[in-house]
């Protein structure tokens, strides 16, 4: 890791580790999560005047009228993500900054990531190129549409919450696939966890959370 990447002061291997024993009492235990979210320079993720709060378990700007998730929240839906092993190939709807690409990219198979965003769509590319990430793949989309050329996927997750979720998405998700989404109007989400089997989708309440909509079309 350069020095850039392993950050000094406030964005430090000490401060990370303040971060990961945060998570820990916040009930995130999966000790690959807890690395992962040690290991990826969040700093890298925001803008360089923001980098000082980049370890605060919180949410920040990333321009465009979207966020960075909170730490807390990109661990949960990893964990939940992965708890029945490690899926193989994964969809991503929502790319943002690339953090939660990179985060999940060591602890599954293959990624393809859907950002309707394209100023940060380039933003993650260069951010995952820099840090050596190559089990990506991007694409310039509309993330309600999923990525329908390269289904059925073992696992989906959405890092933005439509009010209802899309029938694309569930037709994308491979018999004994989970799905994480974000679903509600903003100040009323929910996050769930929904298996499916055969024709049948089982859905499970993770809890309350606030994401960006998802919104359809690509800019």
């Amino acid at each position: 890791m350069t020095p850039l990447q392993s950050g000094i002061g406030m964005t430090s291997a000490r401060t990370r580790d303040r971060l990961v024993r945060r998570l820990q009492e916040n009930g995130i235990q999966h000790p690959a999560v807890l690395e992962a979210i040690r290991h990826i320079p969040r700093h890298l993720f925001v803008d360089e005047a923001l980098s000082s709060r980049a370890y605060e378990d919180t949410a920040l700007p990333i321009g465009h009228g979207q966020t960075i998730s909170q730490p807390w929240v990109v661990a949960r839906m990893t964990e939940a993500l992965i708890e029945q092993g490690k899926p193989e190939k994964v969809l991503e709807i929502g790319t943002g900054c690339g953090y939660q690409t990179a985060v999940m990219s060591g602890l599954v198979g293959e990624v393809f990531s859907v950002e309707r965003i394209g100023a940060l769509l380039q933003r993650a590319r260069r951010n995952l190129r820099e840090l050596g990430i190559r089990n990506v793949n991007f694409r310039h989309g509309d993330g309600y549409e999923g990525y329908r050329d390269k289904a059925p996927f073992d696992a989906i997750l959405a890092a933005a919450a439509p009010a209802v979720v899309p029938e694309a998405l569930l037709a994308q998700l491979a018999d004994g696939g989970v799905l994480i989404i974000p679903v509600g109007e903003s100040g009323a989400q929910r996050l769930l966890r929904i298996r499916r089997q055969g024709d049948e989708f089982h859905e499970e309440n993770l809890g309350l959370v606030s994401f960006v909509p998802l919104r359809s079309g690509r800019i």
